[in-house]
């Protein structure tokens, strides 16, 4: 029995495994493989960890579906739609306060509780898949808002997400799969 392939509109296979690894140099300077794709990319100013808190810059280690996300078409026109990806509403946050009910949950804007707002008008999330880190279960000051974005420039460390440029994201997501996950390590 032949193994099956899903295969892109443009005759690519569509990438299923996102792999993360620390580069030389900083410690928020990595690589992201993704088939034969090798990117730069950027990760939490602190590196990469096992124990991740609330707060403390770092990316969690370890493996990670891609839980679908928010982009904000009308500023990444041309690029393809990775699946379950939405327009981010004007009133879209995240709630990153640990003493919240909706920590590390979708939030509606205003709201007193410490947030992420998802539609930034520094392009930051014009792109933003969600990591399914600290969802369910979710450990209050574990770690919230961990999210694969775009990067504010060439090596500039995130607050504990994974980030590549604009270019490099629209290569990407018309290639994710439904099924994509991403191994930070």
């Amino acid at each position: 029995m032949k193994a099956r392939v899903k295969i892109t509109k443009s005759g690519a296979p569509k990438l299923t495994h996102l792999r993360v690894k620390k580069a030389l140099g900083a410690p928020s300077s990595g690589h992201l493989m993704a088939g034969s794709i090798v990117l730069a990319c950027s990760l939490g100013r602190g590196g990469i960890t096992r124990l991740k808190r609330e707060g403390d810059g770092k990316s969690p280690a370890g493996r990670f579906a891609l839980r679908g996300g928010f982009i904000q078409p009308e500023r990444l026109k041309g690029a393809g739609r990775a699946p379950a990806l939405v327009p981010a509403r004007a009133d879209l946050g995240w709630c990153d306060d640990p003493g919240n009910a909706n920590y590390n949950r979708p939030i509606k804007l205003p709201n007193p509780a410490g947030h992420e707002i998802i539609r930034r008008v520094d392009g930051l999330y014009d792109v933003v898949i969600v990591l399914d880190y600290n969802l369910r279960p979710r450990k209050r000051g574990a770690g919230s808002a961990i999210f694969f974005h775009l990067t504010r420039a060439p090596g500039e460390p995130t607050a504990g997400c994974v980030a590549i440029d604009r270019q490099a994201m629209r290569r990407l997501l018309p290639r994710l799969s439904k099924k994509a996950v991403m191994v930070i390590a």
